[in-house]
């Protein structure tokens, strides 16, 4: 066997611009795998982290999806959902750790002669603890705040900047709807959320301000959404029970009746967006290994040649008392080296590849050693398959016949 390999070598170390030429194809096919799965592998990864980051402990509720006049509406365009409904959850769903009511408008920020179109967010002091959120100058709202429906905001970061540039914004007044508010803090920056929107851009103000001076509804105390905490990930689903049943009674819903409200959480936003991401992934896969056999293709085709032109050393070496086998392995052995070698070349092509496009584009990537393992195999099975053909044609000839081709 060792002899077979030799020769092996030595026939394509003959040929170095030709195998080379050769190998090109594997090394592209496992060099694109490589690159495009990494890039699949770090997208999922960005978008899982920045999820988890708002606490893969949280519940969202929302108004449901109401039917008017057989029409299915969007979510939330029902109001049905409360700050009552949301204070009784905080006061007796045992699993809860905190509640963030929100009321949600866009308005135009006023301060002196700039402005600056922004979200106004009406919430409670809990909203800061789910979401995260810290002051970087000043303080936050607090829960007098809210009873006494002060008119005081907290910016974020990119407002406070928009606005006042490189002035001191704490203590200063802002005008919202043309309603004075005077700037209590100022929030640290947190930059792009996994939804691609600008978390900094914002103003948070006492949920019962909003809901009195900036929002108007038909319904009393009526709320957009709410972010529920839950004291841990493991009881997500029972929370959710209890919540479910809690409204469903609130609501005087009946038994079999269609909740009027939604409720998610971010395993499940997490679990989709994988999904959808793994998907993506599989697919830049299957297209780039498109390449891995068009370079087996490749191999087939100087392989077949290659026994054209060595007809007469297959006779001679069969004449001399070499077997099928020994012809048939030989060829085999000479694909499976030019498709490893390309493989091992793609692998580290696929590497600055990878870190290339992390470095130039700022894409986030990830090569782990399963997609590695996965490419080389595929390249040597690659070598094997396209191989055989060749090697099967220059094993089957005969000798007599091998030793009188000119």
């Amino acid at each position: 066997m060792f002899e077979i390999l030799r020769t092996a070598i030595s026939s394509l170390w003959a040929n170095k611009t030709r195998s080379i030429l050769t190998m090109l194809g594997v090394v592209i096919g496992v060099g694109a795998v490589i690159a495009m799965v990494a890039v699949g592998n770090g997208a999922s990864s960005e978008v899982t982290g920045l999820i988890s980051g708002m606490g893969v402990n949280m519940i969202m509720i929302r108004p449901g999806t109401p039917n008017s006049g057989g029409v299915r509406m969007s979510a939330g365009s029902g109001a049905r959902l409360t700050l009552p409904d949301i204070e009784a959850i905080e006061e007796e769903c045992w699993s809860i750790e905190a509640v963030a009511p929100q009321v949600m408008a866009g308005s135009q920020i006023i301060f002196e002669n700039r402005n600056w179109a922004s979200s106004v967010t009406g919430t409670t002091e809990g909203f800061f603890k789910i979401r995260d959120f810290h002051a970087e100058n000043g303080r936050l709202l607090d829960d007098e705040d809210e009873r006494s429906a002060a008119k005081v905001a907290v910016l974020g970061a990119t407002l406070a900047r928009e606005l006042f540039g490189g002035m001191d914004p704490v203590g200063q007044t802002i005008r919202i709807s043309n309603i004075p508010f005077e700037v209590v803090g100022i929030l640290a920056s947190k930059g792009q959320s996994a939804m691609g929107s600008d978390q900094d851009d914002m103003v948070v103000v006492p949920i019962t301000t909003a809901q009195r001076r900036l929002v108007r509804s038909s319904f009393a105390d009526s709320i957009n959404m709410a972010f529920v905490q839950v004291k841990d990930v493991s009881m997500i689903d029972s929370a959710m029970g209890e919540i479910s049943a809690l409204l469903r009674q609130r609501h005087r819903i009946p038994s079999g009746g269609e909740d009027d409200f939604t409720l998610g959480n971010m395993t499940d936003i997490i679990n989709s967006l994988s999904q959808s991401t793994r998907a993506m992934t599989m697919l830049l896969g299957a297209v780039a290994s498109i390449s891995l056999i068009v370079g087996g293709i490749g191999i087939m085709n100087i392989m077949l040649v290659s026994v054209t032109e060595r007809t007469r050393e297959i006779g001679v070496r069969m004449a001399i008392w070499a077997s099928a086998f020994d012809i048939r392995i030989q060829f085999l052995l000479e694909a499976m080296l030019l498709s490893f070698a390309g493989g091992v070349i793609g692998i580290l092509l696929g590497f600055g590849a990878s870190t290339a496009i992390a470095h130039l584009l700022k894409w986030p990537t990830s090569v782990s050693g399963g997609v590695i393992a996965l490419a080389a195999g595929f390249s040597c099975f690659i070598g094997v398959f396209f191989g055989f053909y060749p090697a099967w044609k220059a094993s089957s000839l005969r000798p007599i016949d091998a030793l009188r081709f000119d």
